[in-house]
């Protein structure tokens, strides 16, 4: 008993000046695919993401987002193919960017390599922060059977809870492809990281898909169990490559993934989350 309550206050000690330790700042930048491959459920728009005024538009978001200096900057790239995110980064940092993709790529490729929000606003705050690598965090090895939540609906006769998927897809395509064709690129991005579009892209899966299926049925809390774990592998990645003396961290993902990542920031006591909107203020 002695030696138990030792641990415990020892534990009681270590987590004491854990949470008292100087917590870093992570910049969650959720944002909608620049280069759009319509794998989304919700098809929404795209844009031209290399006209001279979104362009402009990039290049002062990322010279503010160098100003805040993140000693990391995390990608939604798959984590176990760092390499290839490596020489991607190579290339661009060469000034030959361009050159090298149009060389390596084939012409239905080119897009994702020269628009994706990786290369335009990552690489671009990377190079301008001088940072050698960016890192990436994503993890793919999942399974979201979204047909078969549908037919776990249709099984229990879950009538109003389809009407709601279809009218929350329906909504989201609405209300974006609206935004797309009104707001700037900057305007855009504000508006998918405030707490409320946040929020609205998380309660698809909280709201919605967890209730699919009988009550002897999980196929819907299978998918959405999956959805966060797909999110809190990608969250372990940040934590693990935050190391001292790491202070901060620019975090770029789909805003899916922010909903997701910005609960997990707000839970972790080693970070503070810092909002797009303070730091291009």
């Amino acid at each position: 008993m002695k030696q138990f309550f030792l641990v415990l206050l020892s534990f009681a000690f270590a987590t004491t000046g854990f949470a008292k330790s100087k917590k870093g700042d992570i910049l969650l930048l959720g944002t909608l695919h620049f280069d759009n491959p319509g794998a989304d459920m919700a098809k929404v728009k795209t844009f031209d993401v290399m006209t001279p005024k979104v362009q402009a538009e990039l290049e002062k978001m990322t010279q503010k987002i160098s100003i805040f200096h993140p000693d990391k900057i995390f990608v939604e790239w798959a984590w176990n193919e760092q390499v290839g995110l490596d020489e991607l980064y190579k290339a661009y940092l060469g000034g030959q960017y361009e050159q090298y993709v149009t060389t390596k790529y084939a012409k239905n490729q080119r897009d994702f390599y020269l628009k994706s929000e990786i290369i335009q606003l990552a690489f671009r705050a990377g190079k301008k922060t001088k940072l050698a690598r960016i890192h990436a965090l994503d993890y793919r090895k999942i399974s979201l059977p979204f047909d078969s939540v549908m037919n776990a609906m249709k099984a229990a006769n879950q009538t109003a809870l389809m009407q709601k998927v279809q009218d929350a897809i329906s909504e989201l395509e609405t209300s974006q492809n609206k935004k797309i064709e009104k707001l700037t690129l900057t305007q855009l991005l504000l508006d998918t990281n405030t707490k409320e579009e946040l929020a609205f892209n998380k309660s698809l899966y909280i709201d919605i898909l967890n209730r699919a299926g009988k009550t002897d049925n999980f196929a819907g809390a299978f998918l959405v169990s999956e959805w966060y774990r797909r999110n809190l592998y990608m969250y372990s990645l940040v934590q693990k490559n935050m190391t001292p003396p790491d202070g901060k961290a620019l975090v770029l993902v789909g805003s899916g993934h922010a909903a997701m990542m910005k609960e997990f920031i707000e839970s972790d006591q080693q970070f503070r989350l810092k909002e797009l909107k303070d730091v291009l203020k």
